[in-house]
């Protein structure tokens, strides 16, 4: 472990204790700015993992995050965060922890060495050569997530390691591997720290880029969302009035013919069709909003054909 970069001394911070508390913060914030910058080094990764996944999520796979503690828990948060955001079904993106659900607010002693478990959590949930594994693991070291990834290659699942050390051992079991170097730690080896936060920008850009790709948006408005509270409804009618021009009353008003949904809404306002209808198009352009807004009076003949 010692030549791990996450691991090294930060000679920035080595009399943090000695410091003011705004001192401290200033370092903190100085250090977090090197993440960005790490990331923007993995692009080509990324891109490249992003179009694997939206090509399997396309034909029915899924995307499966596995990894233990920090790591663990930021792939459940990132799966747990894409059916509000993108109506997307809780399958299509699944998160497992070392260690089970306990693991998400208690430490599991040992759970990530147990490399037999990764294997079995992953057939658990069915995993297949459909789906897409993105084993996390900072150190690039953890033996559960090596497992896991080494039995996606096994059934011809496609691997995706994501470590914040270059030339891991996840390097040799994973199709592509992204590896944000952040550098040492302000607290020597508090990986939850500036991997964690470029794990989790990472993660944000795998999933978003992929229901982008998926056409789940439409320029930067999340109109596959589920209008699940308060908040999210009134966002769903912003959306409907920004798009279609109607006033905010109108688009609640047909939101409410339209079940909530927010694609169907602005079809059936622009195209000046049944909702029933604009539900058709919708599936003939696969959920593609923008393929749908483009289809003429002669194309929407087609759905009685």
């Amino acid at each position: 472990m010692h030549h791990l970069v996450t691991e090294q001394p930060n000679a920035t911070s080595a009399e943090i204790d000695t410091l003011s508390t705004i001192q401290i913060v200033e370092l903190m914030n100085n250090e977090d700015q090197k993440v960005a910058a790490a990331v923007a080094l993995e692009s080509i990764a990324i891109a490249t993992a992003v179009d694997a996944i939206a090509a399997r999520v396309a034909t029915g796979g899924r995307l499966i995050y596995l990894g233990a503690g920090t790591s663990g828990r930021l792939g459940v948060l990132d799966a747990s965060e894409c059916p509000p955001t993108f109506n997307t079904p809780p399958s299509m993106v699944v998160g497992i922890i070392a260690g089970g659900a306990k693991a998400l607010t208690n430490a599991i002693e040992g759970a990530e060495d147990d490399s037999a478990a990764a294997v079995s959590d992953l057939q658990s949930h069915e995993f297949s050569s459909r789906d897409v594994l993105v084993g996390i693991a900072t150190s690039g070291r953890t033996p559960y997530v090596i497992s896991g990834l080494r039995y996606a290659q096994e059934i011809g699942a496609f691997a995706i390691g994501l470590s914040c050390n270059p030339n891991s051992e996840l390097n040799l079991c994973s199709d592509v591997v992204i590896a944000p170097v952040v550098g040492p730690e302000v607290i020597s080896g508090s990986t939850r720290l500036k991997a964690g936060t470029a794990t989790k920008m990472v993660l944000n850009i795998l999933t978003t880029a992929t229901m982008v790709r998926l056409g789940k948006t439409f320029g930067n408005w999340m109109v596959d969302l589920r209008a699940t509270n308060i908040k999210l409804k009134a966002r769903s009618v912003r959306i409907v009035s920004a798009i279609t021009g109607l006033s905010e009353e109108q688009a609640a008003e047909q939101l409410n013919r339209c079940n909530g949904e927010v694609k169907t809404a602005i079809v059936a306002t622009t195209q000046a069709i049944e909702p029933s209808d604009a539900r058709q198009l919708l599936t003939r352009t696969n959920g593609r909003l923008r393929d749908a807004l483009k289809l003429t009076a002669v194309d929407d003949d087609r759905l009685t054909n």
